[in-house]
This record gives structure tokens, sequence and C-alpha cells, in this order.
């Protein structure tokens, strides 16, 4: 039952994040260019622009739901869910009309919602749990996480900076993700909300830059496939999470890929047309 009521909270997050990615989108696409070089500057100009508030508030409020989803169910059927968020995102980019969508995009509508109905049907009757992980493997992936995302934004000028930008975020949010789960674990996993606060801060800041660069469903729907399929990952590798046995397994297995197939779609499809235009919108 827990895990259920954390699941809907994930799903109210999903939604409530991604209607302020494109808000946030729609802000930093109109401001001066990002230069790490002058931070005060962009951050000033953030927060001094209505639009870009009401966003920041509504993703504030909506990680503030995904943390309380984290308290009741396993890291990786949250991000599952989570990852379902980019549907959301593609219905807010196309005005709110679905068939204004490319037809690839309507595809990976449907197969997410396909993922969201296998996952519900995989928890019926069935309990799962996951368990605080070792310190030294928390602070590899951490660090990986850290340096990969270091990497794609030196390499921004190599590739397109839009993509690059919007999946280093996405690692950066990885990160945070994880620290959120060590952080309501409690005890001396308490001390984790240092990462949890520079993985968020940072990866916000290059979500921003990547909002400047293109468009809304590239950089925040590549943002969203790294940041719940990473974590999605480490549910199983570094939390202790276990399959259903039998069926049930099957259907979770299902869902999870129905849904990274999703993100995936909608995010390749993005960056493609990002890499092409760093058209806003």
């Amino acid at each position: 039952m827990l895990t259920s009521i954390g699941l809907v909270l994930a799903l109210v997050s999903a939604v409530t994040v991604n209607w302020a990615y494109s808000r946030e989108h729609d802000a930093a696409a109109a401001m001066p260019p990002f230069s790490p070089r002058r931070p005060r500057q962009f951050v000033a100009a953030l927060l001094s622009d209505r639009g870009w508030l009401v966003g920041f508030g509504a993703e504030s409020g909506g990680w503030l739901v995904y943390v309380a989803a984290l308290r009741l169910a396993p890291i990786s059927l949250v991000q599952a869910v989570g990852a379902s968020g980019i549907a959301v995102l593609a219905f807010v980019s196309a005005h709110g009309h679905p068939g204004r969508l490319a037809r690839q995009h309507q595809i990976a509508v449907v197969v997410a919602a396909a993922g969201l109905a296998l996952l519900a049907l995989s928890l019926v009757d069935n309990h799962q749990a996951d368990g605080a992980p070792d310190p030294t493997a928390v602070a590899i992936w951490l660090g990986c996480l850290a340096g990969g995302a270091a990497a794609l934004v030196g390499s921004r000028r190599r590739l397109a900076s839009g993509p690059a930008l919007g999946l280093a975020a996405g690692l950066l949010f990885a990160g945070g993700d994880m620290s959120a789960k060590l952080v309501v674990y409690g005890g001396s996993w308490f001390a984790t909300i240092g990462s949890l606060i520079v993985f968020y801060g940072i990866g916000t800041s290059v979500l921003q830059a990547a909002f400047q660069h293109t468009n809304a469903l590239t950089a925040a729907g590549l943002a969203t496939l790294a940041a719940n399929a990473v974590p999605i990952a480490a549910g199983f590798v570094l939390f202790g999470e276990r399959l259903p046995h039998g069926s049930k397994g099957a259907l979770q297995i299902s869902a999870f890929a129905s849904l990274v197939v999703s993100a995936v779609l909608l995010g390749h499809t993005a960056a493609n047309r990002g890499a092409r235009s760093p058209a806003h919108g």
C-alpha cells in the first residue's frame, strides 16, 4: 500500500517538474547567454524573472513530493514513474494538442502509458524494498556521475551544446536523486545532504544553460532520460533491490524497458532536431 502511494506521488512530481521545465525554458531562452565567468549575473537574471521563478517554484514543490515518494517506495520504481514525465513535457511542448506531436513522439507517449500500466500490474500483491548501500560504492557512483557531467560540459564545443548540456544536467540530477534517497535513510546518511545540494545546484544551472541552446524537449528530455536511467540501475546494483519472482518480475522489466524506451524516443528525436537547429519553444 505504501509503495503504491509513493508511486502516485512520484507521478504527481513528474507532471509538476516537467511542466516547470517548460516555464523555465521559455524564461532562460530569452535571457542573455550564460557565461561561467559571470555566474552572479546569470543567477540575478533568473531570480528577477517572474516566469522563471514560477517555474522554479513549481519544480521545487515537485521535488518535495518526490522526496516523499522516496520514503515510501524503492528508488528504481520511483525513477521509472518519473521517466514518464518526459511525455508530459512533450504534451506541453505541443501546447496541449497531441496531434501536433511528431509520430515518433506520439508513439513514445503511448509506450510511456503502457509502461506505467505494466508497472502497476507488477505491484499487485507484491512488496519490494531497498536498503542502505556501501559508503565506498556510493562515493564511486557519485564521483563517476560528477566526472561524466564535467566531461560533457567540457566537450560541448565538439558536440551539440544543447544535448551535451542536457545530458550533463541529467547526470548531476541523478547524483542528486541518489543523495536524496540516502538522506531519507537518516542517521549518518543525513550527511549526504551536502552532495544533494551540490548536485542539484550545479545541475539546475547547467540545465538553464542547455535551455539557451535548444528547445525544452531536447534539453529537459535528455536530462530526464539520464536522471532516471542511472538511479534505476543503482536501485539494483547499489541499493540491493530485487525483482519480483515469476511473471511479475517479467512485467516489471517490461515496464522499466517501456519507460526508458519512451524517454529515448523523445530525447533522441529531439536531440537530432536540436543539433540541427537551436530552436526554442
